[in-house]
């Protein structure tokens, strides 16, 4: 990789979009392409790590991907069990791994194996790892609003007390820097209700390359073009 590390961001989110595409290019089903786009994913939180990023999101299921055919959806949920079932490889990175969203849809087989990973992996720090399974960036700041306005009703804070520091520390990422840059693969240039809060002044970066077909190459010409920007955040 090209870029000076000094430039790399520091966190980086990645909507993992097009794998029911690339699979129908190719005349197969389309949870054909999950499975490919679970092995890009692997690939690219590996080279993520070694290149020094700090934090990084993956957008894999949102609260609308419900509504996908069961079959569809049957596998999402496959393929996340087995990656849960491989994630002590944390142990052996020293990452951190974190699950963004509402954990109750999911079976409770699902959910105690998430929070035993959140709880054992919180010892490290090298690099953190953030999913986002059944998340919606709305629906995060509603439920951070909901938090705060039941602070005020139990009078531990008063209402001029809800500030954006108050609702960023409420949501799902609270304590997490906002992502700098956020890739979307597949031709799509729309964030699709990620990150929503936290990606006020991130850099968007859109590529017509398929998810399943996103590598380490296409990553380093995510970096490269991110690198060029100049971030105001708002000033001159």
């Amino acid at each position: 990789m090209a870029v000076d590390k000094e430039k790399l961001p520091v966190h980086i989110g990645f909507i993992m979009d097009g794998n029911g595409r690339w699979a129908v290019k190719r005349g197969l089903p389309r949870k054909m392409g999950h499975r490919e786009g679970a092995k890009a994913f692997r690939k690219i939180a590996r080279y993520c790590k070694t290149i020094g990023i700090k934090y990084i999101t993956f957008y894999a299921f949102s609260t609308e991907n419900w509504k996908r055919p069961k079959d569809e959806v049957d596998e999402i949920m496959r393929l996340f069990g087995e990656y849960l079932n491989e994630a002590d490889d944390f142990k052996k990175d020293k990452t951190r791994i974190i699950f963004l969203g509402d954990k109750s849809a999911f079976s409770e087989d699902l959910r105690t194996r998430m929070e035993e990973i959140e709880r054992d992996s919180a010892v490290f720090d090298e690099m953190t790892m953030l999913l986002a399974m059944n998340y919606g960036g709305r629906d995060e700041i509603v439920r951070a609003a909901k938090t705060a306005a039941e602070m005020v009703l139990e009078k531990d804070i008063k209402p001029s007390d809800i500030n954006e520091s108050l609702i960023s520390s409420l949501l799902y990422t609270g304590g997490i820097p906002d992502a700098d840059l956020i890739i979307r693969p597949s031709g799509e240039k729309r964030i699709s209700n990620f990150l929503t809060w936290q990606s006020a002044y991130s850099e968007l970066y859109f590529t017509d390359v398929l998810w399943p077909d996103f590598t380490a190459k296409e990553l380093d010409k995510a970096l490269e073009d991110y690198a060029s920007r100049s971030r105001r955040f708002g000033g001159v």
